[in-house]
């Protein structure tokens, strides 16, 4: 078989690395130039973008900021999975608004703002406590800025003054007192087939998923179930076709949907060695119509990204029970370079093992790695 995906960052190549014990051969599209590439070494492949979209058996996407010119050539082909309409709520957070609003699914409290003049009224409706996101083209931290008081507001008004609010407006939200974040990684094959894998508890720093741990401690069956309910409303009314995450807030027993991402996602990277099938795999199975794989845990996990600086020395890897996968990127600032996944029997083996691999690890680039060792010792 042949997949195409849109895309030919790191959630491509794994992608890619899953498909050959399958016999699925994946090519990549750069989006920034529409050329066909190999999305494990990157090299230009001698094939027309309208070649690869006629011989691929499935199209799909790993990320959702696809140029719309692309995207709906693509959808022409009938091969598009997840559906043009899941992408698009993915990259449009107003729309991401509408269609939660629609299910009446949890989410932050919000309004959304056209002109700057407009943030005035979101303070005196949401309080002065407020996250302030475009929404389009918004990740890691990019496209936000947050407000602590109405005495920031004449700055920030300064800095959105030369944005086209009316082409991109923002999505204003009430900052939350939430106890942490968590996302759940699920599957949906063509046949309304469901599979899902543990909630997990990611940890940010300025923005960008730092750590994640699976499953998530301390989760009860209520949490587990709600969240489970939500996935599963999302990707029946997108009639959704592959993986698809979706992240929360938690606030006490209740979660709140902080954003969907229509694709294969940085928290469920754990997989590759923690689950029975990764999610890379059961992205493949699922738009190639193949069973959709077992997403049992076998082993409590820690991924943890390797972002801005080069790989670790491969000396790590005497640490048992640890794995390096690298992107074959150059370094820059909040650049993902790649992420080492850790197994152990406990979380404490977890934490043990972190706390190893601070030798290789240099605080500047892994500022949450010593206070999330310690903490994940400290789990019974």
């Amino acid at each position: 078989m042949n997949v195409l995906i849109l895309g030919s960052g790191q959630l491509a190549r794994m992608m890619a690395l899953a498909g050959v014990p399958l016999g699925i051969e994946v090519r990549a599209v750069d989006v920034s130039n529409l050329k066909v590439v190999n999305p494990i070494d990157k090299q230009v492949l001698n094939i027309h973008l309208e070649t690869a979209i006629e011989a691929a058996d499935a199209i799909s996407a790993e990320f959702e900021h696809i140029p719309e010119a692309l995207l709906e050539q693509v959808n022409r082909s009938g091969k598009l999975m997840p559906s043009i309409e899941a992408i698009a709520a993915g990259a449009d957070r107003v729309k991401e608004k509408a269609l939660l609003d629609k299910l009446n699914i949890a989410n932050c409290p919000y309004v959304i703002v056209d002109n700057v003049a407009q943030l005035d009224q979101a303070v005196e409706t949401l309080g002065e406590k407020l996250i302030i996101k475009s929404s389009r083209d918004g990740y890691d931290g990019y496209g936000q800025w947050r407000l602590s008081s109405k005495d920031q507001l004449p700055e920030i008004k300064q800095a959105l003054a030369e944005l086209d609010l009316k082409k991109v407006p923002l999505v204003v939200e009430k900052m939350l007192n939430f106890e942490r974040e968590v996302s759940l990684v699920g599957v949906r094959g063509k046949n309304g087939q469901l599979a899902f894998y543990p909630l997990v508890e990611n940890l940010h720093h300025q923005g960008q998923l730092h750590t994640c741990v699976a499953p998530a401690p301390a989760i009860t069956p209520a949490l587990a179930a709600q969240a489970t309910e939500i996935f599963s409303a999302l990707a029946n009314e997108l009639n959704y076709i592959g993986v698809l995450a979706v992240e929360f807030f938690q606030m006490g027993d209740t979660l709140l949907v902080n954003e969907i991402a229509p694709r294969v996602h940085n928290s469920g990277h754990w997989s590759i060695q923690g689950a029975d099938t990764c999610q890379f795999e059961n992205h493949l199975r699922a738009i190639c119509e193949l069973p959709l794989g077992s997403t049992q845990v076998l082993a409590p996990s820690v991924m943890l990204n390797v972002i801005g600086c080069d790989l670790p020395s491969k000396e790590m890897l005497s640490v048992p029970r640890t794995h390096l996968h690298g992107y074959m990127k150059t370094p820059r600032a909040k650049r993902k370079m790649g992420h080492i996944n850790i197994t152990g029997n406990d979380y404490a083996e977890l934490g043990e093992a972190m706390q190893k691999l601070q030798k290789w690890l240099p605080e500047s680039y892994f500022p949450t790695l010593n206070s999330e060792a310690e903490r994940l010792l400290q789990i019974k």
